[in-house]
């Protein structure tokens, strides 16, 4: 696989369009991070670390749906950067998603963080993904 950051995204992206409470994903740390950032910002209603038979692990992410309506909290995911072409950019040309109501999530050299988090320390880095 040469991408798994965007085999996660689609996997989340899948399970949402599926109607899925639960999604299973092999770990990384990369994909750790993201995850954890999906459950702050209040995309995810949980995720758990497992350990298992792969050497990184699994990740279980429960997807969170509106109880009335039964629609997702994640609209859409999109990949920014890609292996074969990769996009940077500068805390003073941070992207805004969907003017503001989104979030971009960054790999900077702090660490990994969203789009806000980083323009407010002044750091600029690979944008990841789009979360809307």
């Amino acid at each position: 696989m040469t991408d798994p950051i965007a085999d996660y995204l689609t996997r989340v992206r899948n399970a949402i369009r599926a109607g899925h409470r639960v999604v299973d994903i092999p770990s990384s740390k990369m994909k750790k991070e993201i995850t954890k950032i999906l459950f702050e910002q209040g995309y995810i209603l949980n995720y758990k670390f497992i350990e298992g038979p792969t050497p990184s692990g699994t990740i279980k992410i429960a997807l969170k749906y509106d109880p009335v309506d039964n629609v997702s909290a994640i609209k859409d995911l999109q990949r920014v950067s890609r292996p074969g072409l990769r996009q940077y950019t500068g805390y003073k040309d941070m992207p805004r998603v969907l003017n503001g109501l989104g979030i971009a999530i960054l790999t900077t050299p702090q660490g990994v963080m969203t789009n806000k988090e980083a323009k407010a320390r002044k750091i600029g880095g690979e944008v990841l993904c789009y979360v809307y």
